[in-house]
């Protein structure tokens, strides 16, 4: 089995070391999710206060939270028996960065942080039932097409990045055309089913006993799908208020 999420993968639970722990569970996983999400919400409120009244100050949170966020994943993500420690820095730096972000967001459109908080919660919901009742079913298939999808998105993104360095603007991702609202809408669906994935690996993985450390490391990569999740309702919320101006 498959996830395009590169925190879970089908092979996270291979060779991961044990230290005589108990072994996970999905409750353990759960709990520790709303952990990583509380230490987020509260460093994401302190910077949303710092540059609230001032968005332009928000630059220098969105760069330590962002980039030591990235560091902290990628340490995360090799070092899987740190992930007790790696998993909560990360949610705190990535709370920086949102709050930061969200900043400049509500600064630019009253009222949209709200609604973007509520509708990624409400898609997490919704594809949580989904999968638990078996109307989204985690095949080989499904798996393959959003992994595709998602190194599609991701490789666009890198593009544009590269783009944006000699001060050419990648269509699509800023526009708020008919094309680019729906390449949003595109990107938030791809997003969301990547949830269905990672509920299914962290199944997988209290299946196969995986040690009791390992429930950081799920809430780890559940939390790098809220994340990406959460910023592209956002960029989509801000297109339509743009287009509606």
């Amino acid at each position: 089995m498959r996830t395009s999420n590169p925190a879970l993968n089908e092979q996270i639970f291979d060779a991961v070391p044990y230290y005589g722990d108990k072994a996970m569970t999905v409750s353990g996983a759960i709990n520790k999710t709303a952990m990583l999400l509380l230490l987020a919400v509260i460093t994401g409120s302190w910077a949303w206060h710092k540059t609230s009244l001032d968005p332009a100050s928000a630059a220098p949170w969105v760069m330590v939270g962002a980039i030591g966020g990235f560091i902290m994943a990628l340490v995360t993500i090799f070092k899987k028996d740190w992930s007790a420690v790696t998993a909560p820095i990360y949610a705190i730096l990535e709370g920086l960065a949102l709050g930061a972000i969200s900043a400049i967001f509500e600064a630019k459109y009253k009222g949209i942080v709200v609604m973007a908080v509520f509708l990624t919660f409400g898609v997490l919901a919704c594809m949580l039932i989904a999968y638990r009742s078996g109307i989204i079913r985690p095949t080989q298939r499904f798996m393959a097409g959003v992994a595709s999808a998602t190194g599609a998105i991701a490789l666009y993104y890198i593009i544009s990045l590269v783009l944006g360095a000699f001060g050419v603007n990648a269509p699509l991702i800023h526009s708020s055309t008919p094309m680019g609202i729906l390449f949003s809408v595109v990107v938030v669906v791809i997003a969301a089913l990547n949830l269905v994935l990672d509920f299914h690996m962290i199944e997988q993985g209290a299946s196969q006993g995986a040690p009791k450390y390992m429930e950081w490391y799920c809430a780890f990569g559940l939390m790098v799908t809220l994340v990406w999740l959460y910023l592209e309702i956002l960029r989509l919320l801000a297109k339509l208020q743009g287009r509606n101006r």
